[in-house]
């Protein structure tokens, strides 16, 4: 049951957010309707993703990662978009910030969009740097690894697109044409964001206070500083914050309003409330989606 300061609050930020310019930051619990699980939402078991630091450091983590996302993104490819994703490509957001891999925004037809930690469905080379794309992997391990995937279909599916096994020793990994190893082009955990895209998103936070606008985060704990960053610079610049996530979140105490709700069926009740804007803005609308951000 919702209390009366608990509607009054989303009340309050539908009309905050109703024409302001925005910059949307959106995180994992975007996803969870869609299928897959978050690492931190109130229902999400505890999870230790592989580091960048581990899969780095030789043959054995690299295989180790490579058998449980084969399986992992055989399923998360078949994903496809909530209405919290068709919303958020409705609202005419000045930047979409997204900390989610999975590709479902674009999917939406989301733009202009940073993904702030790249996509599962591209795969670089750590020596030559070559991208290529993952279906094309997946089909090279598909043959390298037959039944693999029928052996193993009970397993559970992980957030970034692996699986819950241990039983990879027999994974046969295949290298890049240059010998070098393939990684995905994501931004694992102990991996910096590349500069151009952390830049990108803090000047379209810093625009929001030239033209009265709002930063709106949907779907994310906030726990690691790639995505609260952009919540405490916008609070240092005066920007109104509104958080809408289910739980607490790191960010909470710079939010001028947080709002307890599922965002996918928050978001098109706020897509539905927004104006014609009232101002041109003067942050600059630039699809800024090369090599993920």
């Amino acid at each position: 049951m919702t209390t009366a300061p608990a509607r009054a609050a989303l009340d309050e930020a539908l009309a905050l957010l109703a024409c302001r310019p925005l910059v949307v930051l959106t995180g994992a619990g975007l996803s969870t309707d869609s299928g897959i699980p978050d690492y931190r939402g109130p229902l999400a078991p505890a999870r230790r993703p592989m580091t960048y630091q581990e899969f780095v450091s030789g043959p054995g983590a690299q295989q180790r990662y490579w058998a449980r996302s084969h399986l992992g993104w055989s399923r998360m490819k078949k994903a496809e978009p909530n209405a919290g994703h068709s919303a958020v490509a409705e609202l005419g957001a000045e930047l979409v910030i997204t900390q989610n891999v999975d590709g479902l925004h674009e999917a939406a037809g989301t733009k202009p969009l940073v993904a702030l930690h790249g996509r599962i469905s591209d795969v670089v080379c750590l020596s030559c740097r070559r991208t290529s794309p993952r279906t094309v992997l997946q089909a090279e391990l598909e043959a390298l690894n037959p039944g693999w995937a029928t052996r193993h279909a009970d397993v559970e599916v992980r957030p970034d697109g692996d699986v819950d096994l241990d039983d990879t020793g027999d994974f046969v990994v295949p290298v890049c044409g240059c010998g070098g190893v393939l990684k995905p082009d994501v931004v694992f955990f102990g991996e910096n964001v590349p500069k151009e895209r952390v830049a990108r998103c803090y000047d379209a936070v810093d625009a929001l206070a030239e033209v009265d606008g709002a930063l709106l985060v949907a779907g994310s704990s906030l726990t690691v500083m790639s995505g609260l960053r952009f919540v405490r610079r916008a609070a240092s610049l005066g920007v109104p914050v509104v958080i809408a996530n289910r739980g607490e979140t790191r960010g909470d105490p710079l939010a001028t309003y947080k709002i307890d709700v599922g965002v996918s069926d928050w978001l098109p009740l706020l897509a539905s409330n927004r104006r014609p804007l009232r101002v041109e803005s003067r942050i600059p609308r630039v699809d800024s989606r090369v090599s993920g951000g």
